[in-house]
C-alpha cells in the first residue's frame, strides 16, 4: 500500500508541560519529512480521535504514529481499521519517570519518536492467514467428569463435539465413588454421585458424537483443521475438528510402591478406591478373614508430598478420607476411626465436613507414619506425632486405608529417544519434554504427546493462561492438568471448553490465540536463503514448524502464537512478520542518536519483553519512580525473538550497554511463550567470547529476568547496569 504517514502528539497528562512539543514536532517534519504532524491536549478524547479520523478521510492518512501514553492503554480508543498503527510511549516511560523540562528527558522523547516513526515506515498492514475447510467442532479426549462437562458445555454454547473414551462406559473415576462430598449447604452431608444425569445428557445429545471403547490412532493438522483418526472395535473413523480438550484425568498412585505402609504385605492394608468398593457393597469386612470392621486407620498423603514418591499434594486425599470416615461412623457410630495426616487440607466449605467428622468422634493425629506392623491379623500403626513430640503406637485396628495420590495420565508411558542429530547421535530428551503416553498421537516433529511439567501434568502457564498446553489448540482440563476435586474439575472443564471455542473463532479470523489475541500477522519465510539448519523447527515452543524430507521448514500458521522465536533463531534472517522483523528493529536501533563521548551521555538500549518487562517499566512510571535517562526502550514480542544482529547493530552504533529484560523461566515457565526467555539467555551466552575478542567487554550486554510485579526493582536494575558501564567506559565504536 502507498503510505501516508501522520504523527499525533498528545500534550495531556503532563506531556506538554514536561517537553518542548515544537522541537518534538520538528523531529517528525524536518528529520523524517512526515507530511502531517499535529498535537492535541486530549488525544484520546472524542475530539482528538475525530481529528485523526478526519485526516484519514480527508488527507488519506493510513499510517499513524501516536506519541502519547503506553501502548498498553487506550488500545481500543486508538483503533483505526485498515491503518498501520504505532504507539510512542511519552507518558509512562518518559515524562512520568524523568524530570520535566530536562535536556535528557527531551532527548529521550525525541529518540522514542524517531524509533516509532522508523517502525511505522517499515511496517506493512498484516493480512490474516485464511485456511480452508476449517472445522468448528471440538474434540474432547476422555469421558470422565472433566470430559463430559467439557463436551456438554461446548454443545450448550452451540458447538458440535466429538467425545472419545477408551473405556466401554463413560463417567471415569467418579462412577466408582459410593458417595461424594456435599456440594451445597450445610456441606457436611454426603451426597449421591450425580454423574449419571450428565452421562445421559451427553449420550442423548445429537450434537455430540460419542466413541466408547475407542482410542486416538493419530492426530494431524493444526487448529481449525485437525484431522483425527479414531480406532473403535477394529474400525477406523475420521473426524475433522477445530480444537481439542484433553481430559484424560489421573490414576491412583501405585500402592505397591508403598511397602513401608504395608500394602501388598498385609491383606488388611487397602487403598481408598478399594474402600469405596466396600462402601458400595454396604459392608466393611476385612479382606483377610471377612471379619466385620470395627476400627479403621486412615493414612493421608500415602505417597503424596513425599520426595521419594509424589512431591506434590494430590488435592482430594484429605476430603476423600474425611468422607470415608463418615461412611464408617454412619454405619457404626461406635467404630473407632483414626486419621493420620501431615496437614489437614480441607479449605473453604470442606471445613464443615471436617468439623462434622471431629464431632462424630474420629481421632486425628498430625505427623508422619513410621511404619505398620501386623499383630494377629490386626494392624498397629507407628506414628511420629508432631504435637506430642514422640513416637506413638495405636491400639490394633482391623483395617488400614491408604489415601494414595493422583498421577496424571500424561505421566504414564515410556520416554522417547529424540531424532538423531547430524552426527547420528541420539539423546534422551529432558524430563519435561517428550513422553509417549499413547493418548493423542500427534504428528508433530517434537513428539506425539503434549509436553508436561516436571510432575507429569499436561503443561500450562497456570498463572496467566490456565488450560493451554504447548500445542496450540489443545487445552488440558481436570486432573490431567493439576490435582483437583469435583467442583474444581467442573469449573476447569468449562473453562477449557470456552478456551477451545475461543481458539476456533480466532483461528477462523486468522488471529493469534493467547497471549497475542487479535494479532493478524504470522511468520513469512524467504526460502531462497534457507540453509536447512533446523533452528526454527527445533526452537519453536509450539510445534508450529515441521520439516519436509529435505529439512525445509513447513510452517503451520494456525499453530503459531506469533512470539517470533523462529525469527530470533534464524541465522540467515529469512523469517519476518509484516509488522515485526529483524531489519525493522535494527532500523529502530540505528535511529537512536548517540552523543559523542565527550558529552558524557552514555546510552543503554533496553529490549523489553512486552508481557512482563514492558508493563513493569510502565508501572515504574505510574508510580513516579525515577529511571536513568540513558535508557532507550524497544518492546519485543518475546526475548526469544531477539536476533543477535540487533546487539551487533547497537554496539556498532555506539550504544554503551544493552539490557535484556525478559520473563522468568523455570519448571513452571512463567515466560509467556514457554522457552523464549530461556532461549535468549542461551543465545546470549554464546556471544560473550565474540565480544571480548572484538575488545567489547561482555559486561556491556546483560539479561535480567523480571515479573510484572518487579516494577519497584526496575530502577535499581538499570542503575546497577549503568554503574557497571561507567566502570567499563564508553563504547570504543562511538563516533564511527
Amino acid at each position: 500500500m502507498d503510505k501516508k504517514l501522520a504523527v499525533y502528539i498528545c500534550t495531556g497528562c503532563g506531556i506538554g508541560d514536561a517537553l518542548d512539543i515544537d522541537a518534538l514536532s520538528k523531529v517528525a517534519t524536518k528529520e523524517y519529512k512526515v507530511p502531517v504532524c499535529k498535537s492535541h491536549p486530549f488525544l484520546c478524547g472524542a475530539e482528538g480521535v475525530e481529528l485523526i479520523k478526519q485526516d484519514m478521510e480527508g488527507e488519506g492518512v493510513n499510517t499513524i504514529v501516536i506519541a502519547a501514553c503506553s501502548m498498553r492503554v487506550n488500545y481500543d480508543v486508538f483503533s483505526f481499521p485498515n491503518a498501520i498503527m504505532e504507539r510512542v510511549n511519552l507518558r509512562e516511560q518518559c515524562v512520568w519517570c524523568h524530570p520535566a523540562n530536562d535536556e535528557d528527558t527531551q532527548m529521550l522523547a525525541e529518540d522514542s519518536l524517531r524509533m516509532g516513526i522508523v517502525k511505522a515506515q517499515q511496517s506493512s498492514l498484516p493480512e490474516p492467514f485464511q485456511a480452508e475447510n476449517l472445522s468448528k467442532t471440538v474434540l474432547v479426549v476422555g469421558g470422565g467428569l472433566a470430559g463430559l462437562t467439557a463436551a456438554a458445555e461446548a454443545t450448550r454454547a452451540g458447538y458440535k463435539t466429538v467425545l472419545v473414551e477408551k473405556n466401554p462406559s463413560l463417567g471415569g473415576w467418579v462412577t466408582r465413588l459410593y458417595k461424594q462430598v456435599g456440594s451445597k449447604p450445610p456441606y457436611s452431608e454426603l451426597e449421591d454421585v450425580g454423574i449419571s444425569q450428565l452421562i445421559k445428557e451427553v449420550e442423548g445429545n445429537s450434537n455430540i458424537t460419542v466413541y466408547k471403547g475407542a482410542q486416538i490412532e493419530k492426530i494431524s493438522g493444526a487448529p481449525g483443521m485437525f484431522d483425527v483418526q479414531i480406532k473403535q472395535n477394529g474400525n477406523l473413523a475420521t473426524e475433522r475438528v477445530g480444537s481439542i480438550v484433553l481430559a484424560t484425568g489421573a490414576v491412583a498412585y501405585d500402592a505397591t510402591k508403598l511397602s513401608h505402609l504395608g500394602f501388598g504385605q498385609y491383606p488388611n492394608v487397602i487403598t481408598g478406591e478399594m474402600f469405596e468398593e466396600m462402601a458400595a457393597r454396604g459392608e466393611f469386612k476385612r479382606p483377610s478373614d471377612g471379619k466385620e470392621v470395627k476400627s479403621v486407620a486412615f493414612i493421608l498423603c500415602a505417597g503424596s508430598r513425599d520426595k521419594e514418591h509424589l512431591p506434590y499434594c494430590s488435592a482430594i486425599c484429605c476430603t476423600e478420607s474425611l468422607k470415608q470416615a463418615l461412611y464408617v461412623k454412619e454405619k457404626d457410630p461406635e467404630a473407632t476411626v483414626y486419621i493420620f495426616y501431615k496437614d489437614m487440607r480441607a479449605a473453604g466449605n470442606y471445613e464443615f465436613l471436617y468439623q462434622r467428622v471431629q464431632k462424630e468422634g474420629a481421632l486425628f493425629f498430625r505427623g508422619e507414619v513410621a511404619g505398620i506392623e501386623e499383630d494377629g491379623g490386626n494392624l498397629v500403626v507407628e506414628f511420629d506425632d508432631v504435637l506430642v513430640g514422640d513416637r506413638i503406637r495405636t491400639e490394633p485396628v482391623d483395617l488400614v486405608v491408604l489415601a494414595t495420590g493422583m498421577v496424571p495420565t500424561t505421566a504414564i508411558g515410556e520416554r522417547l529417544i529424540v531424532q538423531a542429530d547430524e552426527q547420528g547421535k541420539e539423546s534422551e530428551p529432558p524430563a519435561d519434554e517428550i513422553i509417549k503416553s499413547n493418548i493423542l498421537n500427534l504428528e508433530y516433529r517434537q513428539g506425539p504427546e503434549v509436553p508436561t511439567l516436571k510432575y507429569g501434568f499436561a503443561d500450562s502457564h497456570f498463572i496467566c493462561f490456565p488450560y493451554e498446553t504447548r500445542r496450540t489448540g489443545i487445552y488440558a482440563a481436570g486432573s490431567v492438568r493439576a490435582p483437583m476435586d469435583i467442583p474444581s474439575t467442573i469449573k476447569d472443564a468449562t473453562g477449557a471448553a470456552l478456551k477451545a471455542i475461543q481458539c476456533i473463532e480466532l483461528t477462523a479470523q486468522g488471529s493469534a490465540v493467547h497471549p497475542r489475541v487479535w494479532d493478524l500477522s504470522y511468520p513469512e519465510f524467504f526460502m531462497q536463503r534457507c540453509t536447512q539448519c533446523k533452528r526454527c523447527t527445533v526452537e519453536c515452543p509450539f510445534g508450529a514448524i515441521n520439516e519436509d524430507e529435505k529439512a525445509n521448514p513447513l510452517p503451520n500458521p494456525t499453530r503459531c502464537r506469533r512470539c517470533g522465536t523462529c525469527m530470533g533463531a534464524c541465522p540467515e534472517r529469512i523469517i519476518s512478520f509484516k509488522n515485526y522483523s529483524v531489519p525493522m528493529i535494527g532500523g529502530m536501533v540505528k535511529a537512536i542518536e548517540v552523543p559523542e563521548e565527550d558529552e558524557e551521555k552514555p546510552r543503554i538500549l533496553v529490549f523489553a519483553c512486552e508481557n512482563d518487562a514492558y508493563p513493569a517499566l510502565d508501572m515504574a512510571g505510574i508510580n513516579r519512580l525515577t529511571i536513568s535517562p540513558w535508557v532507550r526502550i524497544i518492546p519485543v514480542r518475546c526475548l526469544g525473538s531477539m536476533n543477535l544482529i540487533w546487539i551487533a547493530d547497537a554496539l556498532s552504533k555506539g550504544i554503551d550497554g544493552i539490557l535484556l529484560l525478559g520473563c522468568k523461566h523455570g519448571d513452571d515457565y512463567q515466560c509467556h511463550f514457554v522457552k523464549g526467555s530461556e532461549l535468549a539467555s542461551y543465545r546470549l551466552s554464546k556471544i560473550s567470547e565474540t565480544l571480548n575478542r572484538l575488545a567489547l567487554e561482555s559486561d556491556r550486554v546483560r539479561m535480567e529476568q523480571v515479573s510484572i510485579m518487579d516494577y519497584d526493582r526496575i530502577p535499581q536494575i538499570i542503575e546497577d547496569f549503568a554503574s557497571r558501564l561507567e566502570e567499563v567506559g564508553p563504547n570504543p565504536y562511538k563516533g564511527f
